[in-house]
């Protein structure tokens, strides 16, 4: 028997979940014929037959979380055996970064609890670091676990994070550990926008701009080495939501292309998002994002998260008619509200307002 087994499927994932099947006990297959869909934090992920051969036994059922390095399939013949390729993305030093390692680098939470009241939390299954203490010194009571108990009960049985949602929480606490946010924001007056502009691709094209004026918030920064790279091509990472939960696809070279062009490639991308198609290696390696979450029914600024190893992301509000001062005179005008948070380890307070700056006299235009 030939075993061949869950692929590193890159960026430090640990495992995947089988969506579907696609081959059965008894049947041949040839080399790269689909043997299984499986679910990632980022996608659904097609494995690939690594040769030909008759398969022998499938291990995992639809709904199992696999390990990476488990068994998938045995083959009773073939060439060789595979363990399958390493798909991964390397930083400037060339060493592989581990993503979900870093996210657990985070400080621990430190509780203050008596051993009665950590044995309650225990028997109850409460993590004290998500109970508000109310005891002297900032030390949880049995009544705050009683609280707390009584809240989830209420709110019914846990839910654990999978797949998006779960990636999300990852690298939420990954910058939570390992970024020191500030944000800057302004209003660009748009009021001479026609009805045919297209918002998104305007601020495409805007953040392009302001990249060109002020390049520092184009840039990976390696928190280990204490090193930045200032990336001379931009690759933007478009925050897209939807009931799965939070994409961040890539449109790679935007200064260089054309609005058809970029306008091709955001309908593609939607459509991949949507269907949940989009391939891996589109969810890597963007050197800005832009989050234009104006799209939804509210929101003016905000205070966004930058995920490293970049340094900055770029916020776009609902565009509303607001009160200004023009020529000494108060006027309704169409005001976009732009936040731009960065880590301010690596970009200063000067540099984000030039870039700012830029983005607005571009919108503005």
């Amino acid at each position: 028997m030939e075993p061949f087994v869950l692929p590193d499927l890159g960026e430090g994932l640990q495992d995947a979940e089988i969506i579907s099947w696609h081959v059965a006990i008894g049947e041949r297959v040839v080399t790269d014929q689909p043997l299984l869909s499986v679910e990632t934090d980022k996608a659904v992920v097609e494995i690939p037959a690594p040769h030909e051969g008759l398969i022998a036994a499938l291990h995992g059922e639809v709904g199992d979380k696999v390990e990476t390095g488990a068994v998938l399939v045995e083959f009773d013949n073939g060439t060789r055996p595979d363990s399958g390729v390493i798909v991964g993305e390397l930083p400037m030093d060339g060493k592989v970064i581990d993503e979900d390692a870093a996210a657990e680098t985070a400080t621990p939470v430190m509780v203050k609890a008596v051993p009665a009241v950590r044995a309650k939390a225990a028997k109850l299954g409460i993590d004290l670091a998500m109970v508000a203490p109310s005891g002297p010194g900032g030390s949880i009571t049995a009544a705050d676990l009683d609280r707390v108990a009584e809240t989830l009960s209420a709110a019914g049985p846990a839910e654990t994070l999978r797949g998006v949602r779960r990636a999300m929480a990852r690298k939420m606490a990954q910058s939570h550990a390992e970024v020191v946010p500030a944000t800057v924001s302004d209003e660009a007056d748009v009021g001479g926008w026609g009805p045919e502009e297209k918002p998104t691709l305007r601020l495409i094209r805007a953040v392009a701009a302001a990249v060109m004026a002020e390049p520092a918030l184009n840039a990976w920064y390696d928190s280990a080495a204490g090193s930045r790279r200032l990336v001379g091509q931009l690759d933007l990472g478009l925050a897209v939501h939807n009931a799965d939960g939070l994409f961040v696809p890539v449109l790679r070279d935007v200064a260089r292309r054309d609005d058809g062009d970029l306008l091709e490639g955001l309908q593609a991308m939607k459509r991949d998002v949507d269907a949940r198609t989009i391939p891996a290696e589109e969810l890597r390696g963007a050197t800005i994002t832009l989050s234009n979450y104006g799209v939804f029914s509210a929101g003016r600024f905000a205070a966004m998260v930058v995920v490293p190893p970049q340094v900055a992301i770029v916020g776009a509000g609902r565009i509303q008619a607001r009160a200004a001062v023009r020529d000494g005179e108060i006027v309704a005008r169409r005001l976009l509200p732009l936040s731009i948070t960065f880590d301010h380890r690596v970009v200063n307070g000067g540099e984000a307002a030039a870039f700012l700056a830029a983005l607005i006299e571009d919108l503005e235009r």
